[in-house]
């Protein structure tokens, strides 16, 4: 038996003692909701803008930097406002309705009147105006409704996901129980991805269902599926979030928190941020991974509307993307996320991410930039294009890269705020998931951006982009050895303070 008093299968597969139930399978559902309604958002929420009338790949960067960030940013000043003036709970469900509401009026209004709601004629001039760089800023501004679509998205990852679920874990739950609990939650929510890989590809199907008095194609139909099934999952969501907190977190456990209240504000979280050398490493690793992963899938995906134009196949296949991506992360979080974090150090579960981002990134750079030099006679020997086997191999990074990120990234880095004091915990977490992530982002779009103003298409700046993704690598790797050190100290250092409190 190990320390926590299971045997060798059950720790590493199922390390949750009969007492935990309460608190960690309600845990683990609401998780898996939020991944399921996650993972089908970012298949659709791409499928809609690449393939949009006028757009492309080229439309990304110009969102995540000139609307996801500011949305963003309106979204942290929402949360710490709320925090001043509600209870936890309260602002889970206040934020939690704000998406359930625009999911419901965009399959119900948005989408059904976009001709009527679209600047077609205005864009078409601008498009004679500017030059062809600025192509991807007309079409977000062309398909506006498509942009705040995928804004919010966008947001359901840094706000739902990020900042209101984890930061919720982070508060119920011990360093302890988030080395057993973390690993099986990331292998619900992988599961989770699997469900919507398939629900992604089912609702692409080509059957237009006549009898249902919704838009005129099939594609029109499995936006308001989509849009449905989204709002379900958010409506049990809170359901179980309320149950949870009623029945689980205790009067006792409550009434243990700290007693004076928190007051945060934007500028009062970024200067708490800045002087602590511990979150700083915690937002430069999330900043990088951001950066990182956006700089090769805007490439990817440029590559994937040329081979898939069409809105049906561009999602179903985003939809397989999901699937394999799931099935990946699954195998790996039951395998090897809950054993490794319990035996090998944080800083050896960290640095799993950047080493295999960086190898599988790479290698889809250099195919994308010499498609005659290793995809050739691999074309040939499977009789399709090299686009196609370029495009492969940038699926495979991206099922690699986003299953690391579901495992051990987010493990890891949860894992390393639980040391942290209560102000710390709030004040960093809405910093840093608030706005980091997004940062991240959007500085990846802001470097490709530019990059499709000086050389007016993605494919061009494949070399320069690459070399850029080499650099915030090694910045990322370096950042998780140096919070390694740090984290372990302080867990030490914890752990001596309680025991003289344990010993009366």
């Amino acid at each position: 038996m190990d320390a926590s008093g299971f045997g060798k299968w059950r720790s590493s597969f199922w390390p949750i003692h009969r007492s935990e139930l309460k608190k960690f399978l309600p845990m683990f559902l609401i998780f898996f909701l939020i991944a399921f309604n996650y993972n089908v958002l970012r298949s659709y929420k791409d499928s809609i803008v690449v393939t949009a009338s006028h757009s492309g790949a080229e439309a990304l960067p110009f969102i995540k930097l000139w609307v996801v960030l500011p949305s963003a940013l309106l979204f942290t000043l929402l949360f710490t406002r709320l925090s001043n003036w509600y209870s936890p709970e309260k602002v889970f469900h206040i934020i939690f309705s704000i998406f359930i509401v625009f999911f419901l009026l965009f399959g119900l209004m948005l989408y059904p009147l976009q001709e009527h709601l679209h600047p077609n004629e205005l864009a078409d001039r601008l498009a004679t105006i500017l030059p062809v760089g600025f192509k991807g800023f007309i079409a977000i501004f062309r398909n506006w409704t498509f942009t705040l679509f995928y804004v919010m998205s966008e947001l359901w990852s840094s706000v739902i996901f990020t900042v209101l679920f984890w930061g919720f874990a982070n508060e119920v739950t011990t360093v302890d129980e988030a080395k057993r609990f973390y690993g099986l939650l990331t292998f619900g929510g992988s599961i989770a991805g699997i469900f919507s890989g398939y629900t992604a590809i089912h609702f692409s199907s080509k059957l237009y269902l006549p009898w249902l008095p919704y838009g005129k194609t099939a594609w029109d139909q499995s936006i308001f599926f989509l849009s449905m099934t989204v709002i379900g999952c958010g409506l049990l969501t809170m359901a179980i979030f309320r149950w949870l907190n009623v029945h689980v977190i205790t009067p006792s456990a409550k009434a243990s928190a700290p007693k004076e209240k928190i007051q945060m504000s934007m500028r009062a979280n970024f200067k708490y941020l800045a002087r602590s050398k511990y979150l700083i490493c915690i937002a430069t690793i999330v900043f990088a991974y951001n950066v990182a992963i956006n700089l090769v899938e805007i490439v990817w995906k440029d590559q994937m509307k040329v081979l898939y134009p069409n809105p049906s196949d561009y999602n179903t296949y985003m939809g397989q993307v999901i699937f394999s991506m799931a099935v990946i992360a699954s195998l790996t979080g039951l395998l090897t996320t809950t054993k490794a974090m319990q035996r090998y150090s944080w800083t050896a579960c960290a640095l799993i991410p950047p080493i295999l981002v960086s190898a599988t990134g790479l290698i889809f750079f250099h195919f994308v930039f010499f498609p005659n030099h290793g995809l050739t006679w691999a074309a040939n020997l499977f009789h399709v294009s090299p686009l196609f086997l370029c495009v492969t191999v940038g699926s495979l990074q991206n099922c690699l890269s986003r299953a690391s990120k579901y495992t051990f990234f987010d493990a890891t880095k949860e894992l390393s705020f639980i040391p942290l004091n209560n102000e710390s915990k709030l004040k960093g977490k809405a910093a840093i998931d608030g706005v980091g992530s997004r940062l991240g982002k959007s500085g990846g779009s802001a470097i490709h951006q530019g990059l499709i103003l000086m050389f007016s298409s993605v494919a061009a700046s494949v070399p320069y982009v690459a070399g850029i993704f080499i650099v915030i690598i090694l910045i990322w790797s370096l950042a998780a050895v140096s919070l390694g050190r740090q984290f372990e100290a302080l867990v030490y250092r914890n752990n001596k303070l309680n025991e003289p409190r344990k010993a009366s």
